[in-house]
C-alpha cells in the first residue's frame, strides 16, 4: 500500500469536515447557526439565517470541498482508479459527519454536488437543471434536493452503461450517496407530506 492510499482519504474527509457555514456564522455573525432555524450548517439554514448571497457563498464553497477532494485523488491516483470515487464519498460523509462538530453536520447535498461535478458532470447538469426548476416552482429546497439527487442517480446509471466499461465503484458511490441524502431528508419528506414544509426565500436579510 502507497502512501496516498493512506493519507489521502484521511485529507478528503477532513476536507468534506470544514463547516463551512459554521464557521461562516461564527466569523462573520457572532453567531451558531447549530441554533438558529433548522439547526443545520448547510447552504439553505444560511441562506435563510443571513441572506442569499451568504446562501451562495456557503453552497459554493461547500461544492468546492468536494470537487477539490476529488481532483487531488484524481491527481495522485490517476482518473479510473477506485480510490478517487472512495475519497469522495468520504468528503460527502465528512460534511454530514464532520468531526470538529461532533459529527453533527449537514445533508451533504453541495458537498455531493462538488464531487459528481467532477465524477460525472453531464448527469449533474441534469440535476442541477432539475433542482432549479423545482425550486423555482415550488420554493421546496428539499423536495428539489429529493428529486434532483434522484434523477442524477438514474442518470449516472444510464451514462454508465452505455460506455464500453462500467465504472462499478462509481455506480455504488452514486447509490450509497443518493440513499444517504433522501435518509437525511426524512424529517422533511414528512413535514412534505403534512403540508408542513418551509418554503423558502430569496432576499438579503435571510427572513422567510
Amino acid at each position: 500500500m502507497n502512501a496516498p492510499s493512506v493519507w489521502m482519504p484521511i485529507l478528503a474527509y477532513l476536507l468534506g469536515s470544514i463547516p463551512i457555514g459554521w464557521l461562516v456564522a461564527t466569523i462573520f455573525y457572532k453567531t451558531d447557526i447549530r441554533k438558529q432555524g433548522s439547526g443545520n450548517i448547510g447552504a439553505t439554514n444560511a441562506l435563510r439565517q443571513f441572506g442569499t448571497k451568504v446562501g451562495v457563498i456557503v453552497m459554493i464553497l461547500d461544492m468546492l470541498k468536494g470537487i477539490a477532494a476529488v481532483l487531488l485523488a484524481r491527481h495522485f491516483f490517476g482518473g479510473g482508479h477506485a480510490m478517487v470515487s472512495v475519497c469522495g464519498l468520504l468528503a460527502i460523509l465528512g460534511h454530514i459527519f464532520p468531526i470538529w462538530l461532533k459529527f453533527k453536520g449537514g445533508k451533504g447535498v453541495a458537498t455531493a454536488a462538488g464531487v459528481f461535478a467532477a465524477l460525472s458532470t453531464l448527469s449533474l447538469l441534469i440535476a442541477l437543471s432539475v433542482f432549479i426548476l423545482i425550486v423555482a416552482r415550488t420554493r421546496y429546497v428539499s423536495l428539489g434536493s429529493i428529486i434532483a439527487a434522484t434523477v442524477f442517480g438514474i442518470g449516472t446509471f444510464f451514462d454508465q452503461l452505455t460506455r464500453p466499461s462500467t465504472d462499478w465503484v462509481l455506480l455504488l458511490l452514486v447509490g450509497v450517496i443518493v440513499l444517504m441524502i433522501i435518509v437525511k431528508h426524512k424529517d422533511n419528506i414528512q413535514r412534505l407530506l403534512k403540508g408542513e414544509e418551509n418554503k423558502i426565500s430569496f432576499n438579503q436579510k435571510g427572513k422567510s
